[in-house]
């Protein structure tokens, strides 16, 4: 009997002959559709069920203790699962497939296909204050990467089908297939093109039709239209724009600071300890803040504000306005530190589920403040929708992205001048203070980032250990003018390296600095090199990424720069080679 091996050998050489690169992409573009959208319906009902089991029995007038033991399980449970069963970090998904696009060539671990759902079963169940839609993204994003490296396809298209795995996963999740290709394109960054469009429909609409089989043809957010959209209140979208930047800054900024906080804690099961007593206290406090959040968010959209109270100490007072808008503010305050909390101590989720809340719920209070202020009086619902899309496009540097989604998500179609409008609003602001979202905040910072700019993605791709020529011929600085002469004679280059017996870079010598006194014999055993050496103009650090290296190019006008590792000599850069491997870089990143 033939071993599976040989059997997808002989496929292969089949597919090869009777079926086109281009039919055989779009084809598993479908497969991976099926599996990304099946792997959203499990995780949507794994989450469910679980937090349906834990909180069954809670009484809505009094606070319930289990708040402060269930979010300690939970991400108690996870660490145990990534540590000793996964043995792999399992934690943000896109960033993962981020710098999987830029460092690479799209592979990702074929247990990311499975383990992230596990994972975020255990933290957002137990009320992990985080989403489930960046764990979904990198399952499909893992199944297009282990699809396309089993039929052996090339890095492009693997790139192509790790896109369309993501766009699956987004698209199954909330049922929303525009969202899920446009949140493809515009965060993850991948190039807008007949080849790449037409893979990623096809992988959203194939996953939203499986997630729709499964759960219904509801949408995620139960909204009817009941207000006409007023020109007059248009205004007051630009404010609420202005204030979703502002609170993207916050969001972006005070995650990445309170995760940090929790991540120097350098024992595991500490920073376990810390992260989940700040979430359970946090949760015990605010219950709105278990899980997802979701379940407050379709109350807001519905005018019902007791919902935010249940389970609190001040269920009572669910009737005073001044306590229900303070109580609003302080669950945008603290969202952002417990979601923190949750993915620093070593939770599984992403930054989706918070930003919709937090949006939806600065927006409701926007609009309840003015009404009760009696500064005008606007439709709540409308607010809150527009608030997500606001925090959506300012977070994830995403404003379409925001726009689809929040319409697909809600029947929300009518509204699109609003949206449009707050996510535009809030993205210039957040621009003008953060060039980068909270995904790719990172990654920028290491030079890791692929982006729609050719030229930055072109040098992103390019690894600096491939273009180090390593053919000079060194010198020592002892050696007399005499013996480099002889070494002169037998060389291919005119620069020669002056290297320390320790193998550390002293300096060059350029053939066109010493070509007046190289034949001058009375000087062969006077002078040495360290007599006629230069400086380089730079030096080029092993760790430097391909942008660097070309900004020092360009400050220098140098034409070959030295690469060291910590003072040690590698090698040299010059620009002929950077253009040569740059040209086949960009033909490869830029076919169609």
């Amino acid at each position: 009997m033939e071993t599976a091996s040989k059997l997808l050998g002989r496929f292969l050489i089949w597919r090869v002959k009777n079926v086109s690169q281009k039919h055989f992409t779009l084809f598993l573009s479908f497969v991976i559709g099926l599996g990304s959208g099946l792997a959203a319906v499990i995780l949507k009902n794994t989450i469910h069920f679980t937090h349906q089991l834990l909180t069954e029995g809670f009484t809505m007038e009094h606070e319930n203790w289990l708040y402060l033991a269930y979010p300690l399980i939970g991400i108690f449970l996870t660490v145990i699962f990534s540590k000793y069963f996964v043995k792999d970090s399992i934690s943000h998904g896109v960033t993962k497939i981020l710098h999987a696009f830029s460092r690479k060539g799209g592979y990702l671990k074929p247990h990311n296909s499975f383990t992230s759902i596990i994972g975020s079963t255990f933290t957002i169940g137990f009320g992990g204050s985080v989403g489930a839609e960046s764990p979904i993204v990198l399952t499909g994003a893992s199944i297009g990467s282990s699809l396309g490296r089993m039929f052996h396809l090339n890095q492009k298209t693997i790139t192509l089908l790790v896109g369309a795995g993501a766009a699956g996963a987004v698209a199954g999740i909330f049922k929303a297939p525009i969202a899920g290709m446009v949140f493809t394109l515009e965060v993850l960054m991948l190039d807008l093109t007949m080849a790449s469009v037409v893979p990623l429909l096809i992988a959203s609409v194939t996953a939203t039709t499986i997630a729709t089989f499964f759960l219904g043809e509801g949408a995620e957010f139960a909204f009817h239209l009941e207000e006409q959209f007023v020109l007059n209140n248009l205004p007051w979208y630009v404010v609420l724009g202005v204030i979703g930047g502002l609170l993207s800054l916050y969001m972006t900024w005070g995650s990445m600071y309170a995760e940090g906080k929790i991540l120097k804690i350098k024992n595991p099961f500490a920073r376990l300890l810390t992260g989940g007593l700040i979430l359970s206290l946090l949760i015990f406090l605010f219950p709105p803040l278990y899980g997802e959040g979701y379940t407050t968010i379709s109350a807001l959209l519905s005018g019902n504000t007791d919902v935010i109270v249940e389970n609190t100490f001040f269920y009572t007072l669910k009737e005073n306005n001044l306590v229900i808008l303070g109580f609003l503010l302080l669950l945008i305050i603290f969202k952002i530190v417990a979601t923190a909390a949750t993915n620093g101590s070593g939770g599984v989720g992403g930054i989706f589920a918070p930003t919709l809340f937090t949006g939806g719920i600065a927006g409701f209070l926007l609009s309840k403040l003015l009404k009760d202020l009696g500064w005008a009086s606007l439709p709540s619902s409308h607010f809150t929708l527009a608030g997500m899309a606001a925090l959506m496009a300012g977070v994830m540097h995403a404003p379409l992205t925001g726009i689809f989604l929040i319409a697909e998500i809600t029947n929300g179609y009518a509204l699109f001048i609003p949206l449009i409008l707050t996510s535009t609003v809030s993205y210039l602001t957040i621009m003008y203070f953060e060039p980068h979202s909270i995904y790719t905040k990172r990654l920028a910072k290491k030079g890791e980032l692929l982006t729609h700019h050719k030229d930055k993605a072109v040098l992103t791709l390019m690894r600096l250990n491939k273009v180090i020529e390593t053919d000079f011929k060194t010198v020592n600085p002892d050696m007399s003018l005499g013996e480099m002469v002889k070494i002169i004679a037998k060389a291919r280059r005119n620069l020669f390296p002056v290297v320390h017996e320790d193998g550390k870079l002293l300096g060059i010598v350029l053939l066109d600095d010493i070509r007046e006194i190289m034949f001058n014999n009375e000087l062969y055993d006077k002078m040495k090199v360290e007599n006629f050496m230069t400086v380089p103009p730079a030096f080029i650090e092993a760790s430097e990424n391909m942008d660097q290296v070309m900004r020092k190019f360009e400050e220098t006008g140098a034409w070959n720069l030295p690469v060291t590792d910590q003072g040690r000599y590698l090698g040299f850069v010059s620009k002929s080679k950077i253009f040569s491997v740059y040209r086949r870089v960009l033909i490869h990143f830029s076919d169609e």
